[in-house]
């Protein structure tokens, strides 16, 4: 991946300060969307979709002014209409979505998939899981390494 501090500042600040201390080290990815919007959301230690670092931030930076978030993206998962619920989840985007802004605004684009995405799109052509929000297959985050 590649993060864009320029245009996010905190978002990679946060997500570099969690990767560092090992925050993700042996996280499950809780929640793929496969309609409307194409998602691999992940950073929850919990895998409940409600866990996190223990603190939020905000605003929302870098939203895309046309709300279309092109497959590759990596953006902040926050609370519908709170700009400032952002902590520790993120989802990846596996093909071109388009997900509406709200009071809040948009959500904060923080990278891109520079090389793997055939493998979060794969991940998704297995689908959901029982529970129908889970992943088909358990994804699990070995580790994060950062520069």
């Amino acid at each position: 991946i590649e993060l864009d501090g320029a245009a996010a500042p905190q978002a990679v600040a946060n997500f570099v300060t969690l990767a560092a201390d090992g925050f993700f080290d042996d996280t499950q990815c809780h929640r793929l969307v496969t309609s409307g919007i194409y998602i691999l959301q992940c950073g929850d230690p919990d895998a409940t979709g409600t866990g996190g670092p223990g603190y939020d931030w905000g605003p929302v930076e870098n939203a895309p002014s046309d709300s279309v978030y092109p497959a590759g993206t990596i953006a902040m998962a926050r609370v519908g209409n709170d700009q400032y619920s952002m902590g520790s989840q993120f989802f990846l985007v596996y093909e071109d979505s388009p997900i509406p802004s709200d009071s809040a605004g948009g959500y904060t684009v923080f990278g891109q998939i520079t090389s793997g995405l055939d493998v979060v799109q794969a991940i998704a052509d297995e689908g959901n899981g029982a529970d129908g929000v889970a992943p088909a297959s358990e994804v699990i985050i070995e580790g994060v390494q950062v520069p």
